[in-house]
């Protein structure tokens, strides 16, 4: 059950297209790897179940760790803890997910978003260590943000969903948007099933050069803009598939961000390095599945103490690593 001294935990990176199984004690320490496709919530999860049953005979695991798409139910006394809400995904909404696989392999277990596992991971091994304050925006087949300030995922009534953010339109774009719920949020404009669903193509025939990824670009760094103005993060790291396939995104968000605050308030601080205040995670691709193996691991660290749903990063490896605004 361990690798290096370090304990083996489960993670599962639970994504609107696929989901991805990892067991290691960290980065560095992958015992076992394993994806399935997201189809329906029976087809999905049961299969997750056989691949983390076959690991618990094999390895064993002391901890599970769950990055779901959502939105989730994240407040410990609700009754529906750790279900799926009114999510876009067709047949997930009400699903149950974490409290079943935790009646199942009866370790410690926690769940979060997608976006928050990762920046939950960028925060512990990759380019967020030592910051307090920062966002993790992934865009792919939906857009999300995982938001952390004061070294915490921000929560109140429910999570963040600030891929539903509403934002200004590119000027001459009336398109509807994409999203069953608001139309035009940014998830709506930017996300790859929205690229799609405007021109009427796989994502993979779109030029590098089309149109269309400006109106995308445009309406990440509204997100971004909206960001630096409502949590003033030090760092805005942006992943998932489409920034890793189409590179030519993140140039065309710093400069709309650099327009789009217009020198106000913080704006000096950020252009002065704008290359760095909006880049990749360090992670790369692994930052999904890695920050199931964070929740993993903080859930383990506060079950040894008694602690319950603090949310917060763990921040291994920080030191003189602070780089942001």
């Amino acid at each position: 059950m361990t690798s290096d001294a370090q304990p083996l935990v489960a993670g599962i990176e639970l994504g609107g297209t696929k989901c991805v199984c990892v067991l290691a004690a960290g980065p560095e320490t992958i015992v076992a790897e394993a994806q399935v496709p997201t189809t329906t919530p029976v087809e999905t999860l049961g299969a997750i179940e056989r691949i983390l049953d076959r690991w618990r005979d094999e390895h064993g695991f002391a901890a599970l760790g769950i990055a779901c798409f959502g939105p989730l139910e994240l407040r410990r006394d609700a009754a529906d803890y750790g279900f799926l809400t009114a999510t876009p995904k067709p047949g997930w909404a009400h699903t149950e997910v974490s409290p079943r696989l935790q009646r199942r392999y009866g370790v410690p277990t926690a769940i979060d978003t997608d976006v928050t596992g990762a920046a939950f991971a960028e925060a512990r091994w990759g380019d967020a260590q030592g910051l307090s304050s920062f966002a993790y925006i992934t865009v792919g087949t939906g857009v999300g943000a995982g938001i952390i300030v004061d070294g915490k995922a921000v929560m109140g009534i429910g999570h963040a969903e600030a891929g539903h953010m509403l934002v200004r339109r590119l000027p001459g774009d009336d398109w509807a948007g994409a999203c069953p719920f608001h139309g035009d949020c940014v998830e709506g404009l930017a996300a790859g099933s929205a690229v799609e669903k405007r021109l009427g193509i796989k994502g993979a025939a779109v030029a590098d050069d089309d149109p269309v990824w400006e109106t995308v670009a445009h309406a990440i760094a509204g997100l971004c803009h909206n960001l630096v103005m409502g949590s003033v993060p030090e760092r805005i790291l942006i992943g998932g598939g489409l920034p890793t396939k189409r590179p030519q995104l993140l140039p065309m968000v710093r400069r709309m961000l650099v327009e789009s605050l217009a020198g106000y308030g913080v704006a000096p601080a950020i252009v002065g390095q704008i290359d760095l205040y909006v880049g990749a995670p360090g992670l790369g691709d692994r930052a999904g599945p890695l920050g199931a193996i964070a929740l993993g691991i903080d859930a383990l660290a506060k079950d040894a103490v008694g602690e319950q749903n603090v949310r917060a990063p763990a921040q291994a490896g920080a030191q003189g690593r602070k780089r942001g605004a």
